[in-house]
């Protein structure tokens, strides 16, 4: 019989040589012998699946990165722990920064018209002519939602329906009370996207289940498990109106709670990002709106660690 050497196979299949060790080491290459510190793979080895990726393909997602693919955002996560506690003053005006982007940045996808200055002066409580009270209120209401997900992680809440409906419910405080943490009782489109929401009347049972399936998740990457909670929240979209900002915060509610920082989509990314949701909602791969989630991580990690 032939053999090729992990260099060899490194070219064959186009894996890390880091992670084609790691796969002879869990025994998942037929064949593969180990003769002194050398591995001697056979030729004709099929190429081993990945376990994550296997597991989402039989849940009906697909995700095509290998494990290595989350080591950098892992790494940087780690170094961040190894500085806490973070100092107090740093990080109070580190999540003042964050709170201020994110609120922006997330109306900003949805329409609102506010600068990232208007925005900071809306907060501080100063009236902005020109901005309708609808904008207004959507900065004062976005931040207050951070604030109820601060709560949440201190208190160890896991996520529910009851959490979802009452980040949704400010999200539309004073904007529309009527609907606000509330499902939809009527049909929906959304606007540019292929994928079309299901009837008004499975809501509730799609809900049911996505709280099911993500505590069926959590055996993936804590990144994988909080892009598909957004994801398949769009995908049911639960809401009359709200469902980008509330599947955002919710989604770096379940990061927060795997000791994550808040990531920020950011609205110069907006086209980017629809489309692979959209590809997500229509295909099941979720592979590009989980990159761009990761992206998004590594880029916050960066912002802390530079500042401490």
């Amino acid at each position: 019989m032939e053999y090729m050497t992990t260099k060899d196979a490194v070219k064959k299949w186009n894996i890390s040589e880091r992670r084609i060790r790691q796969l002879l080491q869990e025994g998942r290459i037929d064949g593969a012998m180990k003769v002194g510190n050398t591995w001697n793979i056979p030729v004709n080895a099929n190429k081993p699946a990945d376990k994550r990726n296997v597991k989402l393909e039989k849940c009906n997602y697909i995700i095509n990165l290998d494990e290595e693919y989350f080591d950098e955002v892992d790494k940087l996560k780690e170094k961040l722990d190894s500085k806490r506690p973070l100092p107090n003053a740093t990080l109070k005006s580190l999540k003042e920064a964050i709170n201020l982007e994110w609120t922006y940045n997330s109306n900003g996808i949805e329409g609102n018209t506010l600068t990232l200055r208007e925005t900071q002066v809306v907060l501080e409580g100063i009236t902005v002519g020109g901005k309708s009270i609808k904008e207004h209120l959507e900065a004062i209401n976005h931040e207050k939602a951070i604030l109820y997900l601060d709560d949440l992680v201190n208190d160890s809440n896991p996520i529910t329906e009851w959490n979802i409906k009452s980040i949704h419910q400010l999200v539309l405080k004073e904007i529309d009370d009527e609907n606000a943490g509330k499902y939809r009782r009527e049909n929906v489109t959304i606007k540019g996207a292929t994928h079309i929401p299901p009837d008004y009347l499975v809501v509730p049972e799609l809900m049911g289940q996505l709280i099911i399936n993500y505590n069926g998740w959590k055996e993936h990457h804590p990144i994988i498990r909080a892009a598909l909670l957004h994801g398949e929240l769009v995908k049911i979209h639960p809401f009359v109106d709200g469902n980008g900002r509330t599947s955002r915060l919710l989604m770096n509610l379940d990061l927060m709670n795997n000791g994550y920082v808040p990531l920020i989509i950011k609205k110069e990314n907006r086209l980017k990002y629809y489309e692979a949701l959209d590809k997500a909602h229509t295909t099941n791969d979720y592979t590009d709106f989980v990159k761009l989630v990761v992206q998004a991580e590594i880029d916050m990690l960066n912002k802390y660690l530079a500042l401490i």
